[in-house]
C-alpha cells in the first residue's frame, strides 16, 4: 500500500480507479479498509467512474502512531488529508467523511474551499458544534488492561471497535484527547462549498442532522433510516444519496 510522509508522520493511502477524483477520510479508530472498502464504498464509487483516494489518519491503520494529544488537533489532522492531494498533485477534490473524518473534512471546507468541488459529512450533525463525539469515557476505556474493565456503555462501544481493528489504543487515546475541538456556529455558517449531511436515523452519537443543516447554507440533508452510528456506514439508501448528489457537481 503506498504512504507518503506530511512532515514526520508518514501517511497510508489508497488510490484505485479513473475520473474524477473523491477523498475518503475515515472516523475515529476505523481505518480506511473498515470504514471504506469492507462496506463497498471504494468498488461502488469506482463503477460510477470515480477516481476514490482513501487514506489512514494519522494514529490510525497503517500510518504513523504519535503518542501526544497535541498532534491530533483536528485542522493538523485534516492538514494530512491536504497534503495527500499535494503529493498526488490533485488541485480539487470531493471530500467525504465519516464522523471525525468529517469534522476534519468541516476544517477544510472552512479554511480551503478552493480545494473541495463540494463536502460530504457522514455520521455527524450538530454534534459538530455542540458537545456529541466520544469523550475521557472512552480514552479510559481504551487505555483499560481489557474489555472486562470496562463498564460504561459507549467506551465498551469504542473499546470493543478498537480491539477489533486491532489498533494501537494509546495512540487512539491521545487522538480522542486532542481531536476534540468543536466547530463554532459562525465557522460552520462561513462554510460555502456545497454540502450533504447524511446521518443515520438512529445515530445517537452525531447529533441532529437537520439542526446543522439549517446552519450551513444551501446544505441538504440526507437520512439514514433506522441506522445507528455504526451501521450506517454501508447502508444502500447512503450510498445512493452519495451518488446522486455527487452526479450534480460540475
Amino acid at each position: 500500500m503506498p504512504s507518503f510522509h506530511n512532515g514526520d508522520v508518514e501517511i497510508a493511502y489508497l488510490d484505485e480507479g479513473e475520473g474524477d477524483p473523491i477523498l475518503l477520510v475515515h472516523g475515529f479508530a476505523s481505518t480506511r479498509n473498515v470504514n471504506w472498502v469492507y462496506p463497498t464504498w471504494v468498488s461502488e464509487l469506482r463503477k460510477n467512474g470515480r477516481r476514490v483516494i482513501a487514506l489512514d489518519n494519522r494514529g490510525h491503520g497503517d500510518s504513523g502512531k504519535l503518542y501526544d494529544a497535541a498532534a491530533y488537533e483536528v485542522a493538523t489532522m485534516a492538514g494530512d488529508v491536504i497534503a495527500l492531494m499535494d503529493h498526488l498533485k490533485l488541485e480539487r477534490a470531493d471530500v467525504m467523511g465519516y464522523s471525525l473524518g468529517s469534522r476534519m473534512t468541516a476544517v477544510l471546507a472552512r479554511q480551503q474551499p478552493q480545494r473541495l468541488r463540494s463536502a460530504i459529512f457522514g455520521g455527524i450533525g450538530i454534534g459538530l458544534i455542540e458537545g456529541g463525539g466520544p469523550g475521557e469515557n472512552v480514552a479510559a476505556a481504551l487505555e483499560a488492561p481489557s474489555l472486562e474493565d470496562v463498564t460504561d456503555p459507549v467506551g465498551r462501544t469504542f473499546r470493543a471497535f478498537a480491539d477489533q481493528t486491532r489498533s494501537d489504543r494509546q495512540a487512539l487515546a491521545a487522538c480522542l484527547r486532542g481531536s476534540r475541538r468543536l466547530m463554532t456556529r459562525e465557522e460552520a455558517a462561513g462554510i460555502a462549498v456545497p454540502v450533504l449531511i447524511a446521518v443515520g436515523t438512529a445515530d445517537e452519537i452525531a447529533g441532529s442532522a437537520d439542526a446543522l443543516g439549517k446552519i450551513i447554507p444551501g446544505a441538504e440533508v440526507l437520512d439514514i433510516p433506522n441506522r445507528d452510528h455504526m451501521r450506517a456506514v454501508g447502508d444502500r439508501i447512503y450510498k445512493a444519496g452519495v451518488l446522486d448528489f455527487l452526479s450534480r457537481r460540475k
